[in-house]
C-alpha cells in the first residue's frame, strides 16, 4: 500500500506549480536580459528561424535538408557560441538563459524513463510520515538512539528469569527480525509493560525503519483511534466530511503497519469493545500488521476485554512483557 491518492495529486500539483513558478522565471530573466542586451533576442529569433526552416525541409524536402544539415548544424553551432560570449561578457553564467529546473534529473517531472525520481520517492516519503502522524519524534527516537543502559542488569525479573537489560535486548532482537520479515511474514506484537519502561519508544523505533523503506504506517493512540471510529459511528463530521471519516478509516485499515499506543486509556463501553474486536478481526483478515503497547498488566488485559477480544490477541498476537525502572524518572533525577 502506498500514499492516498489524494496526496499523489497534491504532489503531482505541486510539479505543476513548481514547472510554471520557473517558467516565469526564466520569461523575466528574458525579458530583462534581451533590452540589456539586444543582441541575444536577435540570435534566439534567429535560432528560431533557422530551425523551423531546418524542420519545414525535413517535411518537404528530406534529400535537401541531409545535404544542408552540417551547415544549418555548423551555424547553430556558431550562434549559440556568439549566446555563450555575450553572456560571460556581460557578467551572466552561460546556461542563465537555459530552462529551470529544480530536480534537473527528471526536469520536475516526477519520472525518469518512466520510472519515479528520487524527488518524487522523497516526496512520497514525506507523504507517509504525515500520515503515520509521528512526525519530528522519530528523528529522536529510533534504533539508533536506543540505549540499554536505563535497563538494570543487577537483579533478576521474578517472572523473566533474566534482568530487564537481558529481556530488552531479546526484545530489540525480535524488533529487527520483525522488520526485517516484514514484507514476507504476517505478524503481530503486543508490548504490555508499566509506565515508561520504554514500549512507546519501541514502536517509534519499527515505525521509522518501516517508513524509510516505503511502507504506510499509522501511529495512533487508544483515544485518536476511538474518537475517529466515534465520528464514523454517529455520523459527527470534522471539517472535511463524512466520506473523508470512511476513507481515512479505510487508510488505517489498510495500512501496512498499525500502531495502537497506550490501550487501555480508552473509555471502555459496547462501542469501544465492539470497535476493538472489529480492527483486530480485519486487519488480521487483511493480513496487515498491528502493534498494540498497553499499561496494562496481562490480568487486567484479561478483565477489561471480553474473552472474544483476549482469545484474539492470544492467537494472533506476540506477548513482550518489558520491565524495568520508569526512564523518564531515570533521566530527570540525572539531569537534575
Amino acid at each position: 500500500m502506498g500514499i492516498k491518492e489524494s496526496q499523489y495529486n497534491d504532489i503531482m500539483y505541486e510539479y505543476d506549480k513548481t514547472r510554471m513558478k520557473n517558467k516565469r522565471i526564466l520569461e523575466k530573466r528574458l525579458e530583462e536580459i534581451y533590452k540589456e542586451i539586444p543582441e541575444l533576442k536577435e540570435i534566439h529569433d534567429t535560432l528560431v528561424k533557422i530551425s523551423l526552416a531546418q524542420a519545414r525541409l525535413e517535411i518537404l524536402s528530406p534529400e535537401e535538408a541531409r545535404r544542408q544539415e552540417s551547415d544549418y548544424k555548423a551555424r547553430q553551432a556558431g550562434l549559440a557560441d556568439r549566446k555563450r560570449h555575450l553572456l560571460l561578457e556581460n557578467h551572466y553564467d552561460e546556461d542563465y538563459l537555459s530552462p529551470i529546473y529544480t530536480c534537473p534529473d527528471c526536469q520536475d517531472t516526477g519520472y525518469i524513463d518512466g520510472a519515479p525520481c528520487h524527488c518524487l520517492k522523497q516526496a512520497k516519503l514525506m507523504a507517509l510520515y504525515e500520515n503515520s502522524r509521528l512526525g519530528d519524534i522519530l528523528a529522536v527516537e529510533n534504533f539508533d538512539t536506543f540505549s540499554e543502559e536505563y535497563y538494570d542488569d543487577s537483579m533478576v525479573h521474578e517472572n523473566l528469569s533474566i534482568t530487564p537489560r537481558e529481556n530488552i535486548r531479546r526484545i530489540r532482537e525480535i524488533c529487527m527480525d520483525f522488520i526485517k520479515n516484514f514484507d514476507n511474514l504476517y505478524e503481530n506484537i503486543l508490548f504490555y509493560g508499566p509506565t515508561g519502561v520504554g514500549k512507546t519508544f519501541l514502536t517509534h523505533c519499527i515505525a521509522k525503519e518501516l517508513l524509510d523503506s516505503g511502507h504506510t504506517v499509522v501511529y495512533l493512540t487508544s483515544l485518536q483511534l476511538f474518537g475517529i471510529l466515534e465520528k464514523n459511528k454517529f455520523g459527527k463530521e470534522d471539517f472535511y466530511g463524512a466520506e473523508h471519516n470512511r476513507e481515512h478509516i479505510e487508510y488505517i485499515l489498510d495500512s501496512d503497519l498499525l500502531i495502537i499506543d497506550d490501550l487501555g486509556t480508552e473509555l471502555s463501553n459496547s462501542f469501544t469493545l465492539s470497535q476493538l474486536y472489529y480492527f483486530i478481526e480485519e486487519r488480521h483478515t487483511r493480513k496487515r500488521s498491528t502493534i498494540i503497547s498497553t499499561n496494562l498488566s496481562f490480568a487486567d488485559i484479561q478483565n477489561r476485554y471480553s474473552e472474544r477480544i483476549l482469545s484474539r490477541f492470544a492467537g494472533y498476537y506476540d506477548f513482550k512483557q518489558v520491565v524495568g525502572k520508569d526512564i523518564r524518572i531515570q533521566k530527570a533525577l540525572r539531569n537534575g
